[in-house]
């Protein structure tokens, strides 16, 4: 599978990365089916820490669900192919139809809890989403539409000024932090 081989080539960067690698890889290997939802406890997800050309603004949009600014990203809904997710997502998410890989090689992992909460009228129970996440690239000049259904806004940040812009504390401190640190070594 090529995201187990991804996975191995993919160096991290602290302690959090380096578990939840090894955790990643071990939940690939034993359950073939967490690439889709109906695998309800866990299940693949592919994100995106998209930059413009000059590494100093990051789009993010305001998630309805959590109520707060955080990065584009979504379920792999049987899709092996992570890098095609993210690109996807944050073409469904931010209206942005120009976006493109700064690599193809894996940015960042996560393994993130998600509380229960209604989608659509429905119940989902909580659950880990198994991330990867990938620099990505767009120009701040495009036009901007927000997913009704998903977020109520889209909007380019200052780099520095990203992860404040989260009320998640866990994501602000712990993620969206460490990829800016990580950006900036690019």
């Amino acid at each position: 599978m090529e995201i187990i081989e991804a996975l191995k080539r993919f160096s991290p960067c602290n302690e959090q990365e380096d578990a939840d690698k090894k955790n990643l890889l071990h939940y690939l290997e034993q359950f073939p089916d967490v690439f889709y939802r109906e695998n309800e406890a866990m299940h693949m997800t592919a994100s995106a820490w998209v930059v413009n050309p000059d590494r100093s603004r990051v789009l993010m949009v305001y998630h309805n669900i959590y109520d707060s600014w955080s990065w584009l990203g979504g379920h792999a809904d049987g899709n092996q192919n992570l890098l095609e997710v993210a690109v996807r997502e944050v073409r469904e998410e931010s209206g942005i139809r120009e976006v493109h890989p700064v690599s193809e090689d894996i940015f960042s992992v996560e393994i993130l809890t998600v509380d229960g909460h209604w989608k659509r009228g429905k119940y989902v129970s909580s659950h880990l989403h198994l991330n990867v996440t990938y620099l990505l690239e767009a120009d701040d000049r495009q036009a901007l539409a927000v997913k009704p259904d998903e977020n109520s806004g889209v909007q380019w940040f200052p780099l520095e000024k990203a992860p404040e812009a989260s009320s998640e504390i866990w994501f602000r401190e712990h993620i969206y932090k460490k990829l800016n640190k990580k950006l900036r070594r690019e």
